[in-house]
This record gives C-alpha cells, sequence and structure tokens, in this order.
C-alpha cells in the first residue's frame, strides 16, 4: 500500500512558505449526523523530526478505529501541529446541499486554525474576524477545487487524503472527532445504530430507520430519507 507522502509539504517550505495547512472533511456521504471538518496547521519543524509512533499514518478510510485513535492521539500532542474542527449540521446540508455544506466547513475550520496562528504570531494583538491572510502559509485542500472566499495560497489536490501527509492527518483527526460526535447521538437517539454505523447507509441503519421513521438529526435531503417522509 502506497502511503502519504512528504515530499510537496518539504518542497513547498523549501520555496519560501512557513506554515503548511492542510483540510480535509469526514460525513460526506452519510444519511445522518453533521459533515465534520479539520484544518490542520503545521511547520517545517514537523517535517524535520522524525514520527516513530506516526509510523504508517495514512488516510482515515484505510485505517481501523483503534489505529484512528492511536494516530490522533499522537497528532495532537504536537506542539509544531495545531488543527481545529468545524462541523455543519444536518439542517444546514439539507438547505444548501453536501458539497456546499463541506465547503462551508471546510472555509470556517480554515478560519478557526487562521485565528490560532495569528495569536501565536501576533499575541498582543486581537484576531480581527473579518481577515484571515496569512503570510506565507499555503492550504492543501483535499478534493478538486479550491475553497472560496479565503484570501491564502491554495493547492487543491484530487484524493489528496491518500497522497499528502498533512492533509491525512486532517483526516484523521475529523473522522475520530466524528465518530465520537454520532457515539454521543446513539445515546440520544437510541436503536437507529449509530454508535456503529456513524451515519452511513448500512442495510442496519435503513431497516432501523423504515421501523423507526427518521429522527431530528437525519438529513432529509438524501434520498432514502427523503422516501420516508
Amino acid at each position: 500500500m502506497k502511503l502519504p507522502h512528504k515530499t510537496l509539504e518539504r518542497k513547498l517550505f523549501k520555496s519560501g512558505y512557513r506554515y503548511i495547512i492542510g483540510v480535509d472533511e469526514v460525513g460526506m456521504g452519510c444519511l445522518a449526523g453533521p459533515v465534520v471538518v479539520c484544518a490542520v496547521r503545521v511547520t517545517n519543524n514537523f517535517y524535520k523530526k522524525t514520527h516513530p509512533a506516526l509510523r504508517g499514518l495514512r488516510e482515515s478510510k484505510l485505517l481501523l478505529p483503534h489505529q484512528r485513535e492511536k494516530f490522533a492521539k499522537e497528532l495532537m500532542k504536537e506542539k509544531d501541529l495545531v488543527y481545529a474542527i468545524s462541523s455543519v449540521s444536518p439542517k444546514t446540508i439539507d438547505k444548501i446541499n453536501i458539497y456546499q455544506a463541506a465547503r462551508l466547513g471546510m472555509k470556517k475550520a480554515i478560519k478557526k486554525v487562521s485565528s490560532i496562528m495569528y495569536q501565536v504570531l501576533n499575541p498582543e494583538k486581537p484576531i480581527l474576524n473579518t481577515k484571515y491572510l496569512i503570510q506565507n502559509t499555503i492550504i492543501l485542500v483535499d478534493g478538486p477545487r479550491k475553497v472560496d472566499g479565503i484570501n491564502t495560497d491554495q493547492l487543491a489536490i484530487v484524493k489528496g487524503d491518500r497522497k499528502i501527509f498533512a492533509i491525512a492527518c486532517a483526516s484523521i483527526i475529523a473522522k475520530v472527532h466524528r465518530d465520537k460526535m454520532m457515539a454521543r447521538y446513539a445515546k440520544r437517539y437510541p436503536n437507529y445504530g449509530f454508535e456503529k454505523h456513524k451515519g452511513y447507509g448500512t442495510k442496519y441503519h435503513q431497516a432501523q430507520l423504515i421501523v423507526l421513521g427518521p429522527c431530528e438529526i437525519h438529513r432529509r435531503s438524501f434520498a432514502p430519507v427523503a422516501e420516508l417522509l
């Protein structure tokens, strides 16, 4: 299996960038729950170090739950990596569609992690809510398109979560975060099995949908749910 590489990030740092932000989302194809986005910001120091505990790190869908948990914990210990999470609710997904919801989540996560960077670089100055331009920073986005409304250099990379280390890191943190959210929802909305399938359209989930009907966190614009309304 080909693992995500660090070649691009190292080239970007060598070309003069000071920070790299990797962005990925999880939960696009679910029938229930939010879409969750993680943006990680890394420095060149992160890539200069060896990380034995991160060996074998790859896109979240290619890892078992306990592997994701282990990698997420290691990433959160890193002083040269900061991250921000954003989520977009099922109601918003239904209103603007899943693609636009994911892009909105990306924009929000980038702005959050950018605010953290602004504090680091300018600890005595207030964070400006309308300005997120960060000098010497480039954003690596999973997917074919850049994120609109972000005034920072970007590269959109198809299957970036499988190719680019920073994006793979974001995918793992996002997945672990969302899985925990869905486990909490399982207690609030029992019998749907959210703790097992995390909102994806498994046979069990769809069978329970027929028996119980949609709950508050189901995406009513998605066909298997819409057909039951």
